[in-house]
């Protein structure tokens, strides 16, 4: 299944609550459906970064393919920048590591000059949120409803990035 199928997860549910948020005016139960959107974003997230690997292990060797795939079971939500550029990424090789940033570089540039929006900050902006309401229980009093998605809009540049990063 190609990664970009997760993708439509998240994609379903905002246009779900897009068609309903708007009838919603207590700030309070509207406050909710950011924390919502924004651990459905990263499960989607999540799961593309797992598929990508593993469909990049798997066409390199059947072994390789396996040990990726029980080794990115366990991942548990780890999936921020930093941690792709220092611990995933240089198991499969530094010239990864050097093209994802190149690759990342060159996405962030043409967002920045185009929608004056960072893929790099919405990415890990929509991880925080995420975090903060699935673990804390605490609402992002800094984000909007759209600014979630925007965030999980431009986020998903990132895992583009790493896709064209991984292949052959």
């Amino acid at each position: 299944m190609p990664y970009t199928d997760h993708f439509k997860l998240a994609d379903d549910f905002i246009v779900h609550l897009d068609t309903s948020i708007g009838g919603i005016a207590d700030p309070f139960i509207r406050s909710r459906y950011v924390g919502f959107v924004a651990i459905s974003a990263a499960t989607v997230y999540e799961l593309a970064l797992k598929d990508i690997f593993l469909n990049f292990a798997a066409k390199k060797h059947k072994v390789l393919g396996n040990f990726v795939q029980g080794y990115f079971e366990r991942i548990n939500g780890q999936i921020g920048t930093k941690r792709i550029m220092e611990i995933y990424l240089p198991l499969f090789g530094e010239k990864y590591v050097d093209r994802f940033q190149n690759n990342l570089e060159d996405i962030e540039l043409e967002s920045l000059k185009i929608d004056n929006v960072s893929v790099k900050s919405s990415y890990s902006n929509l991880l925080s949120w995420r975090h903060s309401f699935a673990h804390e229980g605490i609402i992002p009093v800094n984000a909007t409803y759209d600014e979630v998605i925007k965030s999980y809009q431009y986020g998903c540049g990132l895992l583009h990035c790493l896709d064209k990063t991984m292949r052959r």
